[in-house]
């Protein structure tokens, strides 16, 4: 059977011919509860699409005759996000290369890229019900139309690497010259070691004695592994590599790597703790419909199970497991004053999105996708168990090992911002 799959660092959707494997053993996608192809999605890629086929917006293209832009400005998507990926990794892989990188833009829910001279726009939304799902709008001269893929590129975006649950995944490689990838590389994300990130990615920023992977190649052919770090380390231009006026922004902001990474898989945790919650409820009512009707109590097996995802999801929620920088980092694009900007804040001017940036990512360490839609629409009893979880570590009446990192003073921060932004928790 033919089928459409993706494949990351970022994403790049590839077209090519594979058998249906039971990649997806662990759920089956298209059965209740999940039915994934059959769901009608209601991100924000799907109603940008409706909105396009009702007549209801009309995508201009700009002088060059590109969608980007305009597509960017309906999705809410900030320039200032671009990252800048050059491995080969995409349908497109001929129109790939260190000297034209695909480009990476994204929201809190919504991913864009974009190649240069490419014949497709590809996009990847975080959907409530369903998780990621994947989307392509071809470039070939008529209308500009947003079709869904249905479930091909599930063959690696519903693997190990996102928890066997749709969803999206960042790697980094050991690129060549030309771009192309010795190996399929690690996927990353908040909880990596700096030191082995951003492999086959352009990186923009100043970050002191850190070192990572980016801006450089593996072209050694006696040690293929053997990237130059202090070549690749503290750039803060691109001029030099590539030539940056077709994209949009000259910038391929280290603060936006490092909060994509941390989004994707947070993502990936939510979509779990979903799915996982709503196998368990199935399952109850399949064993016993009567009781679990009457008295909504869950079965020990489901507890445990909810148990268990729930546990994923607060544990990279409160960023256990991020490593200490080095060195204080610092973006070359307007990223983080744009994404700091957005709150929500407390009364006494705090929020989620504000950066640390000098030992860790986030001033306060819990995700801002707790905001989210997605998080929101957790089923009510994985609901109930992160909420519980979460107030009682924050409140110190969990002192797991895990949460360490958790200073009594980024608890109470924590706590106070939470009331005061979530009351619905409270």
């Amino acid at each position: 059977m033919f089928t459409r799959f993706m494949l990351m660092p970022g994403f790049a959707i590839m077209i090519v011919a594979v058998a249906i494997l039971p990649v997806n053993a662990q759920y089956s996608f298209d059965e209740k509860p999940i039915q994934y192809n059959r769901t009608n999605a209601t991100d924000r890629v799907a109603r940008l699409a409706a909105k396009i086929d009702s007549g209801e917006v009309k995508l201009e293209a700009d002088d060059q005759g590109d969608y980007l832009a305009a597509i960017l400005k309906e999705l809410d998507i900030p320039v200032s996000s671009q990252s800048l990926v050059f491995s080969k990794t995409s349908l497109q892989v001929h129109r790939i290369s260190p000297e034209t990188p695909r480009a990476i833009y994204f929201n809190d829910d919504v991913y864009v890229g974009w190649v240069q001279d490419g014949y497709m726009i590809e996009f990847a939304a975080m959907d409530d019900s369903l998780g990621g799902v994947f989307y392509s709008m071809r470039l070939d001269g008529r209308s500009p139309n947003l079709l869904r893929d249905r479930g091909g590129c599930l063959a690696c975006h519903a693997s190990q690497r996102t928890s066997r649950v749709p969803g999206f995944f960042i790697r980094s490689v050991f690129p060549r010259t030309d771009g192309r990838m010795r190996e399929t590389g690690t996927v990353t994300d908040h909880r990596s070691p700096l030191e082995g990130r951003w492999g086959g990615w352009y990186v923009t920023g100043t970050h002191g004695e850190l070192r990572h992977l980016g801006n450089e190649f593996a072209d050694d052919p006696d040690d293929p592994d053997w990237i130059d770090r202090e070549s690749g380390a503290n750039v803060t231009s691109l001029s030099d590599r590539l030539e940056l006026k077709p994209y949009l922004s000259p910038h391929s902001d280290v603060v936006a790597l490092m909060v994509m990474e941390h989004q994707m898989q947070m993502q990936n945790y939510i979509t779990l703790a979903n799915y996982e919650t709503r196998k368990a409820l199935a399952s109850d009512q399949d064993l016993s419909p009567d009781n679990q009707e009457a008295t909504g109590v869950l079965s020990k097996a489901s507890e445990d199970r909810i148990a268990i995802a729930g546990d994923k999801l607060v544990e990279y929620l409160l960023f256990c497991g991020e490593p200490k920088f080095p060195a204080p980092v610092k973006g070359t694009s307007p990223f983080a004053e744009e994404f700091s900007n957005r709150g929500p804040l407390d009364l006494k001017g705090r929020g989620l999105r504000q950066f640390d940036l000098q030992s860790r990512l986030f001033r306060y360490p819990c995700s801002y996708l707790i905001y989210s839609s997605g998080f929101d629409a957790l089923p009510q009893p994985m609901a109930h168990y992160v909420r519980d979880r979460v107030l009682k570590i924050l409140r110190g009446e969990d002192t797991s090992g895990r949460f360490s990192h958790l200073s009594a003073g980024d608890r109470s921060a924590i706590l106070e911002i939470l009331e005061a932004t979530k009351p619905d928790w409270f």
